[in-house]
């Protein structure tokens, strides 16, 4: 698909040859986090590509959506998908290489595929999968509703599907069995740790909980509730499911549903719920390797 894009207005780093992106980035402190590259750092910026991405495929400069009324269309996120991540790997002024590149999945949905490398090597991929959304009344965040966006192609079906396009209807809140070795069943009597997000930290331009605060609240939990050692810990897999959103100034909880110890990995299951009537949020899968030592 041949679209029109202003260069001018997207960063030099940034080269494209449509439908795919390659970006890199000279890594400092802001990138970077204790052990290696941030994995909160690494979220925004893949979110950021892709939304960008969806311009591109639209063939716009700027990601300004609008539906029929004029009403301003977001791309929220549905899922989040990391896999075989070596992000202890990175150290300040190494090269971070991203290829990226999007596939529609449906009418309103777009799956992006961010493939990671340092000095040539993998290092790593995460997968994205947003839908588009606006709000559609004055209860705020609760109100946030799929939309179609006008003027996108018949949507016809693409081949293969990306297996992060399946991940919301298989981990429907209340509907699964057992997931990546975790019954639900089984998930009962949790151990919490409650948070108030803060307004400056975890919402976005969008007034929306940011998606990538999301892991960020797991790994809170994850230090209060295991105590795990603050070096040597390095995230490899972690994979959400979005449900819902919040409303600046109200709280949730963070539940550990389950953990398993695994060969000098630590894999946990944690589930993010509203704290004032439990409305789902997310649900979050991790492996982290609790022996490296950073290379």
């Amino acid at each position: 698909m041949n679209v029109a894009v202003d260069r001018s207005a997207l960063e030099g780093a940034t080269v494209f040859t449509s439908p795919i992106r390659t970006t890199q980035v000279t890594l400092g402190m802001p990138e970077l986090c204790l052990g290696g590259l941030s994995e909160t750092w690494l979220l925004k910026a893949c979110g950021d590509l892709h939304w960008r991405l969806i311009a591109e495929f639209c063939g716009v400069a700027a990601a300004d959506f609008r539906d029929a009324n004029g009403e301003k269309v977001y791309a929220a996120f549905c899922a989040a998908q990391s896999d075989d991540l070596a992000l202890d790997a990175f150290a300040e002024h190494d090269d971070l290489t991203i290829r990226s590149e999007i596939t529609r999945t449906s009418r309103t949905r777009f799956a992006s595929t961010h493939r990671l490398q340092r000095k040539g090597a993998p290092a790593g991929k995460v997968a994205l999968l947003s839908t588009f959304v606006k709000r559609t009344g004055d209860d705020g965040n609760r109100s946030i509703a799929k939309v179609a966006l006008p003027g996108l192609p018949a949507f016809g079906g693409f081949e293969p599907a990306p297996a992060i396009a399946g991940l919301p209807a298989l981990l429907r809140p209340g509907c699964w069995s057992a997931h990546r070795g975790f019954d639900r069943r089984g998930g009962h009597g949790a151990r919490r740790f409650e948070i108030r997000p803060c307004p400056s930290q975890d919402f976005n331009g969008a007034e929306l909980l940011y998606f990538s605060a999301y892991q960020g609240f797991a790994d809170r939990a994850e230090w209060e509730l295991l105590d795990l050692p603050a070096r040597g810990v390095a995230v490899r897999e972690r994979e959400i499911v979005f449900h819902g959103n919040l409303e600046p100034g109200e709280g949730l909880v963070v539940h550990l549903r389950g953990t398993m110890p695994v060969a000098g990995e630590l894999r946990h299951w944690m589930s993010l719920e509203a704290a004032a009537d439990g409305r789902p949020l997310a649900d979050i899968f991790t492996t982290k390797q609790l022996t490296c030592r950073g290379r």
